[in-house]
């Protein structure tokens, strides 16, 4: 089979049913799939998967510490700010414009490092970028990590169920998960250590960068308010870490036709635009599957893209050497092409009819 098909590791209700249609598993089904894989103890292999709702279970004390002991309006606006806005509009910039598509190239490996520990760290860029090439190959067909048409569940638990990589690939194919990630900065394991580990992220390189970043961000959260805006900022980073998992159900419209004219041109899956995510992160959805590449998905007037305003910026003060803009193609093709009537064919001669005022 195709790379793409393999690359991820099928869950064990599968991809398909038997007549070749996605496998729809009940509630019980994805919950057992979740708890095996994040059991460290049965498999060490699961680390990754274990390491992304570890932290976001690390999290949670901080945003009871908020609401409970150091709770004021200035503090909810702020985390309101952080969680919705900045962390959302980092996870574009970084997971998903540049680790993903490589919409756009950093001038210097500092750069890369800045923009990547913007924000806390939160996921894995393995989880993130290998599954996602996988989602717009095989966008809301069988093997799509996040399917819509699986139901919310199946959205929420993937990053545990179907987004970890294979853990049996041939050295050949594991060499081609590892070009995929080398322009993120990931030192990735030898195909030794892969085999030991089942990732590409190296375990204690992994567990040492969420370390440092964390406590980078905590002291300087604390030098600026104390601990009140410390646990506000990292409780509300763990309701981002929750509240993105529900992102792409929604963006594909539940698994449902939710499509409209003039606004969602994109016809070949079920994604669709959406105006709260598209402010708030710049993820216009259904211009992004149109045109994933591009360092700009929110192409219309009223389409506020503030990732695409971060990465102009970073261009004009030199920090990004190259960037893949499709709004013009994109208001050809689209826009204007619309706009343009359908010609006129006399039915007698044949002939096109050219209309004069």
């Amino acid at each position: 089979m195709a790379f793409i098909h393999t690359v991820l590791e099928q869950p064990a209700y599968g991809w398909k049913d038997e007549h070749g249609n996605l496998s729809k598993p009940s509630a019980g089904q994805i919950f057992r799939e979740f708890l095996s894989r994040i059991n460290v103890f049965s498999n060490k292999k699961n680390w990754l998967s274990f390491l992304s709702w570890s932290m976001v279970l690390v999290l949670a004390p901080f945003l009871l510490l908020f609401i409970f002991k150091y709770f004021t309006l200035t503090g909810l606006i702020i985390a309101f700010v952080y969680s919705m806005i900045v962390m959302g509009t980092h996870g574009t910039i970084w997971y998903h414009r540049y680790c993903t598509h490589g919409a756009y190239k950093f001038s210097n490996n500092f750069w890369r490092f800045f923009t990547q520990n913007l924000t806390l760290k939160i996921i894995p860029e393995e989880i993130y970028a290998i599954s996602h090439h996988v989602h717009h190959a095989l966008s809301d067909q069988p093997g799509d990590p996040y399917n819509a048409r699986g139901g919310f569940l199946y959205c929420f638990l993937a990053d545990a169920n179907h987004q970890p990589i294979n853990r049996n690939m041939s050295e050949r194919d594991y060499n081609r998960c590892v070009t995929l990630m080398k322009h993120t900065g990931v030192t990735p394991n030898s195909y030794i250590q892969y085999q030991k580990w089942g990732t590409v992220a190296n375990p204690f390189l992994t567990i040492m960068s969420v370390i440092l970043n964390w406590g980078f961000w905590f002291a300087a959260f604390y030098l600026l308010g104390g601990m009140g805006l410390a646990c506000a900022i990292f409780g509300a980073a763990g309701v981002w870490a929750v509240g993105v998992r529900t992102f792409n159900y929604e963006g594909h419209g539940k698994g449902q036709d939710k499509r409209r004219e003039g606004i969602d041109y994109n016809r070949k899956d079920m994604s669709i635009n959406q105006v709260w995510p598209g402010i708030v992160a710049g993820e216009w959805h259904n211009n992004h599957h149109l045109f994933p590449k591009s360092a700009r998905s929110g192409f219309k007037a009223y389409q506020v893209d503030m990732a695409w305003v971060y990465i102009k910026f970073m261009s004009i003060i030199g920090a990004v050497s190259h960037y893949h803009d499709s709004k013009q193609q994109f208001l050809k093709e689209y826009v204007q092409a619309a706009s343009v009537p359908e010609p006129l064919f006399c039915p007698t001669t044949g002939k096109q009819i050219f209309v004069t005022e």
